[in-house]
């Protein structure tokens, strides 16, 4: 009787135990697929992200590269890469004669102004400058021009200059916001060690500005340069370094309410 019982119930456990062997196989599967499908994943994001990564340090590299076109927006102005479409806006703001009384060249008609940016392009084309039109944002009027020049890759050093802003923007916010922009821009995005301005010995209100800006007058180079009228004139400089750019910064950003 136990014998025959043990002869019904021994094939029953068999099936068991296979199905549960079965099962344990198709669970492990299940874990291993949910493994590889986890690993596949992260291992995806993992990739991804060090590809984005490495996409982001490309364009900060880039945007480093001293001498590279950009435009420059702030809430007041924007300075915007130099064009000769800009010709005549320019002329129709820039030719008022005392604009251009304390530099060494002098524009008065709109052919002057043709010059004058076809000039700066050739600069640019050349690597040695990068010239903005300064356009307030406010009306979209362009009300003036600047630039980077003198500039020295090597030496990570650069000239903020040929600025001029047409009189009825003048001390205003324009001129401060768009010296701001392309000190920070020379400072954080180009990596400058050092940023110099210059002016007519004699042109004391441009002085001024640029004392007001935090820049230190380092000296007068005597007889510099000649203008175009003949006269020669003496010529102070001054710059900002890297170490003073923080403060100069801090500065600026309250006199903008930044």
């Amino acid at each position: 009787m136990l014998r025959a019982f043990a002869v019904k119930v021994q094939p029953r456990i068999h099936r068991e135990a296979a199905q549960s062997a079965k099962s344990a196989k198709i669970s492990r599967r299940k874990i291993l697929s949910c493994r590889q499908r986890i690993f596949a994943y992260y291992g995806s994001v993992f990739i991804c992200g060090f590809s984005c990564a490495a996409s982001i340090n490309k364009v900060k590299l880039e945007r480093m590269k001293i001498g590279e076109p950009v435009v420059l927006d702030g809430r007041f102005v924007r300075l915007e890469p130099l064009t000769m479409g800009h010709v005549p806006a320019l002329a129709e703001v820039g030719l008022d004669p005392e604009l251009w009384r304390w530099t060494t060249g002098h524009l008065a008609t709109a052919e002057d102004m043709r010059k004058y940016v076809e000039t700066a392009l050739e600069a640019q084309a050349r690597g040695t400058v990068v010239p903005f039109a300064t356009v307030e944002k406010a009306s979209r009027r362009v009300v003036g021009s600047t630039r980077f020049g003198n500039i020295e890759a090597k030496d990570r050093r650069v000239e903020i200059g040929w600025t001029w802003v047409a009189r009825p923007w003048q001390r205003t916010v324009v001129n401060t916001e768009a010296k701001y922009m392309m000190l920070r821009h020379a400072f954080e995005a180009w990596g400058c060690l050092r940023v110099e301005l210059k002016t007519d010995v004699l042109n004391v209100r441009s002085r001024e500005a640029i004392e007001r800006i935090g820049a230190k007058q380092e000296g007068i180079f005597r007889k510099h340069m000649i203008a175009e009228t003949g006269r020669v004139r003496d010529t102070v400089y001054f710059s900002i370094i890297d170490s003073e750019w923080p403060g100069v910064k801090r500065r600026l950003e309250e006199k903008l309410g930044l």
